[in-house]
């Protein structure tokens, strides 16, 4: 079976952060339910890589504003809905995004701080700076922990993360929204190279190339809200860099508005 393949790109910088912390949030979520010591070491770097996200970015402020941005949307749809509308649907959306703001709207302090109580979370944090840091003598207690029954280390995983579930159910919810709010068209690449122009008057969030996964070439987009550009290439091998098609290559190119 010919399955396809999609390359997303964000056309903003709210969405990059979004997208980045979707998958580091999906990572963990997979170690974190697999018993193994390299899977508890993957769960708690993983975390130190969501930590430093946080460091970077209010995330609290982005996410309530964009739960704002479509709650309005929503809200404008609803008020002015033709028969075409699923009426109930889009009252089970504002609960939803009602809810989550809500929820981050309780809580309280910066997201993350938490981790701050945990000595053990601290010494491996300042340790993980250093390649191969956390050996079993760099850190006995690590290694300690690591050894104990599976559901200790569960729970203090569990423990450790919590604070960034909301985050987690928003983002998936917001980027939900936007996937499925699209325009998608069939194109060709002549040689390789394709270029979009952007409506700036519409609220552009994300492209999405999808190819045929049999097709022997990776997609690179480039670009920011005005325009894009999209080169199939063909991977490097042998020591070789990576070179553009010169065939014309078929795609289908989704771009999220909403």
């Amino acid at each position: 079976m010919n399955t396809p393949i999609s390359y997303e790109f964000p056309l903003n910088e709210r969405i990059r952060v979004f997208i980045r912390l979707e998958q580091l949030l999906h990572q963990f979520n997979h170690h974190l339910h697999l018993a193994t010591t390299a899977d508890k070491r993957a769960a708690i770097n993983v975390l130190l890589d969501i930590m430093a996200i946080f460091k970077r970015n209010d995330l609290k402020s982005e996410i309530l504003k964009e739960l704002d941005r479509h709650t309005n949307v929503l809200n404008k749809i609803a008020t002015n809905s033709s028969p075409n509308v699923d009426t109930q649907k889009i009252q089970q959306l504002l609960a939803q995004l009602s809810e989550n703001s809500q929820k981050l709207y309780a809580a309280t302090g910066k997201i993350g701080n938490h981790l701050i109580d945990s000595e053990l979370f601290q010494s491996i944090a300042q340790r993980s700076a250093i390649p191969g840091g956390t050996c079993s003598f760099d850190l006995p207690e690590f290694h300690y922990w690591l050894a104990q029954e599976d559901e200790t280390c569960f729970q203090d995983l569990n423990q450790w993360s919590r604070p960034f579930s909301d985050i987690g159910v928003a983002i998936d919810l917001i980027l939900s929204f936007i996937r499925n709010s699209h325009t998608v068209t069939e194109e060709i690449a002549p040689a390789g190279f394709f270029q979009i122009t952007l409506d700036t008057n519409l609220p552009n969030q994300l492209l999405i190339v999808t190819v045929d996964r049999i097709q022997p070439y990776f997609v690179e987009i480039s670009g920011g809200k005005h325009r894009c550009t999209v080169r199939f290439m063909r991977p490097s091998h042998h020591n070789q860099r990576a070179k553009q098609s010169t065939e014309n290559i078929p795609f289908t190119l989704t771009n999220c508005i909403f």
